[in-house]
């Protein structure tokens, strides 16, 4: 039986995608995710990455910094936070300047993000972040938190998402991160959002997120300990070493 030119073509994509598929599959398998218990953060680690950081809000109440960033346990100590600043159209986090300038002061790498609500009016949203965050050379893009679909449909949590994100990149001029989970990922953003950096979270399992896409961050904790903090806090990896860090922040 003869096979025509599209015929061909079409087995060539399927031994391609087999080959890609086996590949990936392989590199998981080789590279294997080990997690070390350390009692003075309270969590297990997944000790392949060497960048680790938090993220915090006022719910962690008054943070001494100093006391963050000079801890190290091995070769594990924080090095960047991401600091909540705003949510929804009026909302700003009353511990977000405290934290900001203490979290510089002290040496750490700073992020913001934004709580986002669908049903908001996303350039109010986009406003009120613009009017609270002052953003430096070195400190990370800005990060839109969203993770609740408030009843929904995805093509409205795409537009809406969408139009707060290019809002922000013309503001900063620099493409900022989605932070979300897997579900919420793959059921409302999807391939329209592949191009944006990704801060996945993906807890109380001791595997890499499976996530169809590159993710830059992953908040793999959210009962970690770390001095100069009273409360339980989030814990991420950051997918690269210190270069790769400091090439995603503002120039």
């Amino acid at each position: 039986m003869r096979i025509n030119k599209a015929g061909r073509l079409l087995i060539v994509c399927i031994i391609t995608a087999a080959i890609a598929v086996v590949a990936w599959w392989w590199w998981q398998r080789q590279e294997a995710l080990n997690f070390v218990r350390y009692e003075e953060f309270g969590i297990d680690m997944p000790v392949n990455y060497a960048i680790h950081g938090i993220d915090v809000s006022k719910f962690q109440k008054e943070i001494n910094w100093d006391a963050v960033q000079q801890m190290q346990v091995d070769k594990i100590r924080i090095s960047f936070a991401f600091i909540k600043a705003t949510e929804g159209i009026t909302r700003q986090d009353a511990a977000f300047k405290r934290n900001w300038q203490k979290a510089g002061e002290a040496g750490l790498i700073r992020g913001a993000y934004h709580f986002f609500y669908a049903t908001r009016d996303p350039l109010k949203q986009a406003v009120n972040f613009k009017n609270v965050v002052q953003l430096t050379s070195g400190d990370l893009p800005p990060v839109l938190d969203i993770e609740t679909h408030n009843n929904q449909p995805p093509a409205v949590i795409r537009s809406t998402a969408k139009i707060w994100l290019e809002e922000l990149e013309k503001a900063y001029g620099i493409k900022p991160i989605i932070y979300t989970n897997l579900k919420f990922y793959n059921t409302y953003l999807g391939d329209e959002f592949n191009d944006y950096p990704l801060w996945i979270a993906h807890y109380y399992q001791k595997e890499r997120p499976r996530v169809d896409r590159e993710w830059v961050f992953w908040q793999h904790s959210d009962i970690g300990r770390v001095n100069g903090i009273k409360t339980i806090v989030d814990f991420n990896v950051f997918r690269g070493d210190s270069a790769a860090l400091m090439k995603m922040c503002l120039p």
